[in-house]
């Protein structure tokens, strides 16, 4: 396996690479490490391995891309649904893309979840393809420099290491896949436990509208991001839009003892459970997410207004 490894080294890259963008969830960043430790005897083969990193890494965000551009948010949903990164990976690249645009994409590639979510929401807003390929492959050559070069600045450390483990034979080989097993396992928890803090008391569609059409006048806060709403077009009837950079201007108008409905898009009710936290804790009580969110609320053939009436 060494020696097949090593004869292929720029192929192992190009594969390993474009497994990552289109959605394994294998590190690739080792094998950038190790291309760069050989580049130590051979500059061409670091040239040639950040080369097929960045091809690699384009043409693994390209179909992402272009299907944030043909199906809109709903491509977003589905990503937060397959990456390890826990739910809140959308909200948190929405706000990145709404305060630095394309920007962005130059440090995706270090961020856990956002390097997940930036090419499908780029394409999402529209974002012009020239555009976008310049910058996911500056961005591609910057995250691929930094692995061939703290490969190349510890060459000694890394060689050392891949000897020991060939000596190690079938149990260096079952080390380094117990070490993949570890890692994967780790972001599984990681997104479990993310999972289980937001068991809280849910409110669900039917129940929402039964309160509206009784006359209760519950407080529906919508806190979607404004380019999802942007993205969406659609709000559930008399939501207020919040901002949660500007989260207290709104709580200034609420009365602490009125009833209030969190919701937002993505899976699990990641944002609207987090908001409805933050309300309790600023001694709101009867605060509830919404289960399903404006999805669930459009699946089950409840009136919707235009999210523009609201910005």
């Amino acid at each position: 396996m060494e020696q097949f490894l090593a004869q292929h080294v720029v192929a192992a890259v190009f594969v390993l690479v474009l497994a990552r963008q289109l959605g394994v969830p294998f590190p690739a960043f080792p094998v950038l490490l190790w291309a760069g430790a050989r580049a130590v005897d051979d500059p061409l083969l670091g040239l040639s391995a950040l080369i097929a990193s960045v091809l690699a890494g384009s043409a693994g965000n390209l179909p992402w891309f272009w299907a944030g551009r043909r199906y809109g948010y709903r491509i977003l949903k589905l990503v937060c649904t397959i990456t390890l990164s826990p739910d809140s990976c959308v909200r948190e690249s929405e706000i990145a893309f709404e305060r630095r645009g394309p920007l962005v994409l130059l440090v995706a590639r270090f961020v856990p979840g956002l390097e997940t979510v930036s090419p499908p929401l780029a394409g999402a807003l529209r974002l012009d393809p020239v555009k976008f390929l310049a910058y996911d492959a500056a961005g591609g050559a910057l995250w691929a420099g930094a692995g061939l070069g703290l490969g190349l600045a510890f060459h000694g450390e890394i060689e050392w290491l891949l000897d020991w483990l060939a000596e190690q034979g079938g149990k260096g080989l079952l080390l380094i896949a117990a070490m993949v097993l570890v890692y994967v396992g780790y972001r599984f928890f990681q997104r479990w436990r993310f999972l289980r803090s937001l068991e809280a008391a849910r409110i669900s569609v039917a129940e929402l509208y039964a309160m509206m059409r009784r006359g209760d006048e519950p407080v529906v806060l919508d806190v979607r991001s404004r380019a999802h709403r942007e993205l969406d077009g659609r709000r559930i009837p008399g939501a207020h839009a919040v901002d949660l950079d500007d989260l207290e201007r709104t709580l200034a108008h609420l009365a602490r003892d009125q009833e209030v409905v969190v919701y937002c898009a993505c899976p699990n009710e990641a944002t609207a459970a987090r908001v409805a936290l933050q309300l309790r804790e600023r001694g709101f009580l009867r605060v509830r997410p919404l289960a399903g969110g404006i999805d669930a609320w459009v699946s089950a053939g409840l009136p919707v207004e235009s999210a523009l009436l609201v910005e």
